[in-house]
């Protein structure tokens, strides 16, 4: 079991629930929320990151970008730990995995919706498998032209949130494009440290990330640009709804921002840059919590 276990990653799966946590503790907030509606968009949620990590795993490997110059984490399939065809049928499990859950949640959210809504977020879910698949996997992988950080930015930030808060509340509160765009953008801070990390070996086999294309110096750049202004979208959220001063609790979460930033700008080895991954990625989670905290009290 623990090639699977490493496969999926098992470190990915804060930074995936930090948006739904968000979308939840705002329709807490508003006197909607519902326990089954979380326990449910938290399922598929996991199911999703899962897929898509053994979809990452595999796309990599059969497409040769995986190779003996990677600095990261060891991978299963490029390894020989799992067999393509193994990887290929729990992609395949997961998948199915997700739709269930999926189509569970649906079902137990928006019976007091319309048709139209049902076959919206039906859709929505749909594009959510295809894009965990397709991030490395398929015949044209929008992972390696560069794309992957504004799918981050749409399914870890705007679905992510929006999708959960909708489903609680059958509401549409655009106002919540805000705290939905932090917790976005703070994703997609994590999968710029993993790209930095990968840099050479990502050049090396045409893997054309945002950091092979910008080079290394302007994505510290970019770097920094994403964490100020994830900070600055939720700031400019609470000041703008702001009612008590417990809605500033987020704040004891921004020095681990910037420490972040600090160490990407400093540090240059894979071994080095590896841990903030983790730590970017538990500093995302902790700001949601705080700020949900600061919320419901």
């Amino acid at each position: 079991m623990n090639p699977w276990i490493e496969a999926a990653r098992p470190r990915t799966l804060p930074l995936a629930l930090s948006c739904i946590l968000m979308g939840c503790f705002l329709a807490y907030a508003d006197g909607a929320f519902s326990g089954m509606v979380a326990f449910l968009a938290v399922l598929t949620t996991i199911f999703l990151q899962v897929l898509s990590n053994f979809a990452n795993d595999y796309g990599d490997a059969v497409s040769g970008k995986d190779s003996d110059l990677r600095e990261g984490p060891r991978r299963a399939v490029h390894s020989g730990q799992i067999t393509a065809s193994a990887m290929r049928r729990a992609i395949i499990l997961f998948s199915g995995l997700s739709l269930i859950s999926g189509i569970s949640l649906l079902y137990i959210s928006l019976q007091n919706a319309s048709s139209e809504v049902f076959w919206v977020f039906l859709g929505v879910g749909l594009a959510c498998i295809a894009a965990a698949i397709t991030y490395t996997a398929g015949k044209r992988p929008y992972g390696y032209v560069g794309l992957g950080d504004l799918s981050v930015l749409i399914f870890f930030g705007w679905v992510g949130v929006l999708g959960t808060y909708y489903l609680h509340t059958l509401i549409w509160n655009w106002d919540l494009l805000l705290p939905a765009t932090s917790c976005g953008l703070f994703a997609v801070a994590v999968l710029n440290i993993n790209n930095i990390r990968d840099i050479e070996s990502d050049k090396a086999t045409g893997k054309n990330s945002i950091p092979v294309r910008l080079g290394r110096d302007r994505a510290v750049v970019y770097h920094w640009l994403i964490l100020l202004t994830g900070m600055g979208c939720i700031l400019l959220y609470t000041l703008t709804h702001f009612s008590h001063y417990t809605q500033l609790f987020f704040l004891l979460s921004f020095p681990l921002f910037i420490r972040n930033g600090l160490a990407i700008s400093r540090l240059r080895k894979a071994a080095e840059l590896d841990p903030y991954l983790k730590q970017m990625a538990l500093s995302t989670l902790l700001f949601v919590v705080l700020f949900g905290i600061g919320l419901v009290v």
